[in-house]
């Protein structure tokens, strides 16, 4: 499949971008209301349903150091109902007009969705119109949710296998950049804050001109313009600066290195290696080298660790996606009897075996083949259009990347991933945790 530039015009104020009949091309118009809500329409006739996606630029990253996990609390939080929406009846509202709702948090955004049958756009707009101007931040929709992430935190983290690598990495990896903590952050945080405390964070991130909404589907644009603007118009900007941590990370300076006893059967080697941010031009050559290692059943990593030598039961190898500084994450999980520095010298020449004789040409064809087909996937869906659209708008600045990034990945050469392996995957810029089974006895 071709990727070309798409065209831009000007169309009564309206950022229009068209088509032009290229296959895969994604057409879209965005515009900004006066008081800064971004919104972004594209249209798809092909089924009666519609995805609406709000994305607020706040993630974990924008917390107080001493007030950890709101940001994703807050996606848990602002299901609770609102002024016009009573409590816990949210929900309802969509399964009742066979629609499907959800939402996630990262470290740089929070995401709300709706899929719906294309006549029930306006009962989703006027939802998130509730959700971002009356939500419920009051102490017991706080208590609610606070149970809930409990249980979250148990499942996901405490009680499951190697669940605490994020943490241990990331409080490794960085020193002073709020990436340090995890997206759920700490319960003691969320225990110690106020009512007060909430409401604030609420009035300061969940504003129209911190927001982007998408809506995509089956709809008419002008009765979708007209729709949008009755429910969000009215609602006030925020008038003062919105924080955005602008905090230089010094590099790692060293391996960083450490021994996790966890409740485990098998050792772990999990190691981290810091990397560019998303959009820069090596973020890309980081992706496909990661994807390299371990991206399906004959990725390096795999068959060098699983297959021939039966070191590892599970590998895998991560490239993070962040505004600021990132990082990629290999892993290993033992074999019974193997010993977790066999793991890492394995891993290690892997990756030194990039670093010296580079990919093959197969191996290129084959990277740039799964990333045309990861583009072409992730577009498959009204709700995959409508969350790419709003992530390139939110964290990239730049819609139209939903058509264009592909070019950047396109535009990697095999040397350059020789060269990102050499300059990033070094001992000087990796943590490196070994989980061992925690002793029986004290």
């Amino acid at each position: 499949m071709r990727f070309k530039v798409l065209a831009w015009l000007s169309l009564f104020g309206f950022g229009l971008v068209t088509a032009n009949g290229q296959e895969g091309r994604i057409a879209f118009e965005q515009y900004t209301l006066d008081n800064g809500l971004r919104v972004i329409l594209h249209q798809d006739k092909s089924t009666p349903i519609v995805a609406i996606a709000v994305m607020y630029h706040v993630g974990s990253k924008n917390e107080d150091p001493k007030r950890t996990g709101f940001a994703h609390f807050f996606e848990h939080l602002l299901f609770e109902g609102s002024d016009n929406i009573e409590r816990g009846e949210f929900d309802k509202y969509i399964q009742n007009a066979g629609g499907t709702l959800n939402a996630y948090t990262t470290a740089d955004n929070t995401c709300y969705f709706e899929i719906l049958p294309s006549n029930q756009l306006s009962l989703g707009l006027w939802l998130e119109s509730e959700r971002m101007l009356h939500a419920k931040v009051d102490q017991k929709g706080v208590e609610t949710q606070r149970e809930v992430v409990k249980e979250e935190m148990r499942q996901r983290y405490d009680n499951r296998p190697y669940g605490s690598y994020q943490r241990e990495i990331l409080k490794r990896m960085y020193r002073k950049h709020p990436y340090q903590w995890q997206t759920i952050g700490s319960m003691d945080h969320l225990n110690a804050a106020t009512e007060a405390d909430y409401v604030k964070f609420y009035r300061e991130f969940y504003v129209p001109n911190n927001a982007v909404i998408v809506i995509a589907g089956d709809f008419e644009p002008r009765q979708a313009r007209e729709a949008v603007s009755k429910y969000f118009k009215d609602i006030p900007k925020r008038e003062q600066p919105i924080y955005r941590p602008n905090i230089e990370e010094p590099p790692l300076g060293g391996e960083v290195r450490d021994t996790i006893f966890d409740r485990v059967q098998l050792p772990g080697v999990f190691e981290a290696y810091r990397t560019p941010a998303i959009g820069a031009d090596d973020f890309y050559a980081v992706s496909m080298l990661t994807q390299l290692l371990s991206e399906g059943q004959s990725s390096r990593l795999q068959k060098a660790l699983v297959d021939e030598q039966q070191l590892a039961i599970q590998v895998g190898n991560i490239a993070y996606q962040r505004e600021g500084p990132s990082f990629a994450l290999a892993y290993a999980i033992a074999n019974a009897g193997q010993d977790p520095q066999a793991l890492e010298n394995a891993i290690h020449a892997e990756i030194g075996k990039v670093q010296k004789d580079g990919i093959t040409e197969d191996e290129f064809q084959k990277l740039r083949n799964q990333i045309e087909s990861s583009f072409i996937s992730d577009n498959a869906t009204m709700f995959g259009i409508a969350n790419n659209l709003a992530t390139y708008a939110v964290l990239y600045g730049d819609a139209n990347l939903i058509n264009t990034e592909i070019d950047k990945y396109m535009k990697v050469t095999k040397e350059d991933i020789q060269r990102v392996a050499r300059k990033y995957f070094t001992k000087d810029n990796r943590v490196v945790l070994y989980y061992l089974p925690r002793p029986s006895q004290p």
